[in-house]
């Protein structure tokens, strides 16, 4: 009786190689693969594709854009954390810690109008670096800053006035930002008064401080858990997070 089953079996181990090692027609030429590793391949092919179409599409609105590195790497994160239902303020804000504290290295940028709103001077911690950050920790008193995402979370007067806070999400990288009281606030050293007297801005004790002149409108803009990146292209940060590649 093995002879008669035999044929079957032939056909069954045929028709699987051809699922795993061929392109299937469909809706005139479109081919689709059906491979696992081809899927994940063009899945990671489509999103590359969707990330560089929506940054080519991001109105400057009088401001410069963010590096495309820095965009890729925040975009694909938020990505995630919207699809988790984690994100209920549409807005990105990206601080890119590869740029000197001289340049405007904070972007806020509506993710529903596709436009930047906001581009401001950030300080780092003062043990991270002086023009700029090269190191990073989660430690609390290290005075250093953490990179990765954030949810920005609710307001409250300290003594710097309006401030934000903001919750880690990243657990051995950010997780510790409440217990280290990293919040948003405005602060005298993230001047242009201060780069022009130093030649550097501020430093801060980890906080990602910026001017008083934009503190209110962008803390009122981004508060109520948004998104906020804090980048730097950081080998040991890549491989510690699960929200980048």
């Amino acid at each position: 009786m093995i002879y008669r089953f035999l044929p079957l079996v032939l056909l069954s181990l045929m028709s699987f190689d051809s699922i795993k090692e061929t392109k299937v027609k469909q809706n005139d030429n479109i081919v689709i693969a059906t491979d696992p590793k081809d899927i994940a391949a063009n899945k990671k092919v489509a999103f590359e594709a969707s990330c560089k179409s929506f940054y080519q599409s991001i109105e400057a609105n009088n401001y410069s854009l963010p590096q495309y590195e820095s965009f890729f790497k925040a975009f694909e994160g938020y990505s995630q954390l919207q699809q988790q239902g984690l994100i209920e303020n549409e807005y990105l804000t990206i601080v890119d810690f590869s740029l000197s504290s001289k340049e405007e290295r904070l972007w806020v940028i509506d993710m529903n109008t596709k436009m930047v709103v906001l581009q401001s001077l950030v300080a780092h911690g003062k043990n991270s670096g002086m023009e700029f950050a090269n190191q990073f920790s989660n430690k609390s008193e290290s005075y250093q800053s953490s990179l990765g995402f954030y949810l920005t979370g609710e307001t409250y007067t300290g003594k710097h006035g309006l401030s934000l806070k903001i919750d880690g999400l990243e657990y051995g990288i950010n997780n510790n930002a409440r217990q280290r009281a990293v919040v948003i606030h405005g602060a005298d050293y993230a001047s242009e008064k201060f780069v022009k007297a130093n030649g550097r801005l501020g430093r801060s004790q980890g906080c990602p401080a910026v001017p008083y002149t934009v503190h209110k409108t962008l803390i009122e803009t981004i508060k109520g858990k948004s998104c906020l990146f804090i980048y730097h292209p950081s080998r040991s940060y890549v491989e510690k997070s699960k929200l980048v590649s």
